[in-house]
């Protein structure tokens, strides 16, 4: 008969009782920056025009995807990156992640919708020309999202930005 050694079965069980606490701790991460990031743009727009815009629903939507998806990926990467360094160099590494991170999915996020819309005219999937035609398309929505989108964030999601980067910067395990 076997015998269970219950030394390592109590460190078997800590490790996935911190595996679960992690895996939850990026998940509420990430649905928390995902619903500042659409906060963020529905106040921009609040301010900018009264909220008067028919594609409401569909812009919330964009920005808090574009939040939740980018913090499971640029979190752990800055922690990687700014692991034993100091604060100063964690907050700049978590800044960084999360700006360029939220702002490149949301940019995908965009451009996919975009590409959705006008693909009834481009040519059939795989040919050349839908290549160029998917390329073209992506590269203006992004262009676009550059000089109208990014505002969005401004207002507010910098100011949620300053703080979630020193947040993490300080209280890094």
């Amino acid at each position: 008969m076997d015998q269970t050694n219950p030394t390592s079965t109590i460190i078997a069980a800590d490790r996935t009782r911190t595996a679960a606490s992690h895996c939850l701790e990026l998940f509420g991460g990430s649905i928390s920056w995902g619903v500042v990031m659409a906060a963020s743009a529905l106040a921009a727009l609040y301010l900018r025009n009264g909220l008067l815009t028919s594609h409401l629903t569909a812009l919330a939507l964009v920005y808090f995807l574009g939040g939740a998806l980018s913090w499971p990926i640029m979190v752990p990467l800055a922690r990687r990156v700014a692991s034993s360094r100091p604060p100063s160099a964690r907050f700049a590494a978590f800044f960084l992640a999360l700006s360029l991170g939220t702002t490149a999915m949301t940019a995908f996020l965009f451009a996919m919708d975009y590409r959705w819309f006008y693909a009834r005219w481009h040519a059939p999937f795989g040919s050349l020309i839908w290549t160029f035609q998917f390329l073209f398309t992506g590269a203006s929505a992004v262009y676009q999202f550059a000089v109208l989108g990014v505002t969005l964030f401004m207002p507010f999601g910098l100011l949620c930005l300053i703080a979630t980067s020193a947040y993490l910067a300080r209280y890094e395990r």
